[in-house]
């Protein structure tokens, strides 16, 4: 609807309609315009009312006119001014009528806006409510990503010192993989040295027994006239079977630190503390015979 629509605009309007013969509203004079507020409209009506009033009552101070002529123009000036007093009536109360509507429709886009208002109110506190449900997740949800995040990274950084850890057992085992196999080697080398000492002692008792055999059997008829000799030939015979017996539990002893040597050798951890003594010991023991004999 139109806003202030000129005054001037209004009174001509409502001449236009009184001129036609009609009584001027103001639903007639707004379609006589084209446009205006009907409460802009009533207003400006009312005053052209009282101005139209005006204007008859100025009409009744005519000049000097013959009685019958004046008497006849007052009388039909009185009668046009009690039709515009009816029609000023009509008008006002089709316009308080207007203006009750318009005071109704009013209060009703007025309740609609405290209605609306307060809808707004509650949900603008609902967004609030929400936007603060919304933040306090939002924040819950930072928490949890920075918590992950941190054990995320406590895990890459496990999974690279298993990794290193991994590499290190690697390792170990390869060297422990090498030391085994030269710890074998050098079993193998002791079991060899040990079965050819053990041979080799065997085979000298042997003989030494042999020997000592037939010694006794070429002694046996001088013994009869030499017991002395014979003792002592006896007593050789003796060392020579003790000697024997020695070299058996020296063999015995060789094999059975063999036996925990090989036994030790399946611990990986323990492998490299092996040495090479017995060997050594053996060979001095396997000299020390020999100067015996």
């Amino acid at each position: 609807m139109a806003v202030g629509v000129p005054e001037e605009a209004v009174f001509a309007a409502a001449d236009a309609v009184l001129e036609r013969g009609e009584r001027p509203t103001v639903e007639r004079v707004r379609q006589e315009l084209g446009r205006g507020s009907p409460a802009r409209v009533g207003a400006l009506l009312d005053q052209w009312w009282e101005r139209l009033a005006q204007r008859l009552r100025g009409e009744t101070r005519l000049p000097a006119l013959p009685a019958e002529v004046s008497q006849a123009f007052v009388a039909v000036w009185q009668q046009a001014m009690l039709l515009a007093d009816g029609v000023a009536e009509q008008a006002m109360a089709e316009h308080r009528a207007v203006l009750e509507a318009e005071r109704l429709r009013v209060a009703a886009v007025e309740n609609e806006i405290r209605q609306a208002g307060a809808q707004a109110r509650q949900q603008e506190a609902a967004a609030q409510a929400a936007q603060h449900t919304a933040e306090t997740r939002l924040a819950d949800l930072e928490l949890l990503l920075a918590q992950r995040q941190a054990q995320l990274e406590d895990q890459q950084s496990r999974c690279a010192e298993l990794a290193n850890e991994r590499k290190a057992a690697l390792q170990e085992a390869s060297t422990l993989r090498q030391e085994l196999q030269a710890a074998q080697q050098q079993l193998a080398q002791e079991r060899k040295a040990t079965a050819t000492y053990v041979q080799g002692v065997e085979d000298r008792a042997h003989r030494e027994v042999d020997r000592a055999r037939e010694e006794a059997r070429v002694t046996a008829a001088q013994l009869r006239s030499a017991g002395k000799q014979q003792e002592q030939l006896r007593q050789r015979l003796d060392d020579v079977l003790e000697q024997l017996s020695q070299a058996q539990q020296l063999a015995a002893a060789e094999s059975a630190r063999a036996t925990t040597l090989a036994q030790q050798l399946a611990k990986p951890v323990r492998a490299k503390r092996i040495s090479t003594k017995p060997a050594k010991r053996a060979k001095k023991r396997t000299r020390s015979t020999n100067t015996t004999y």
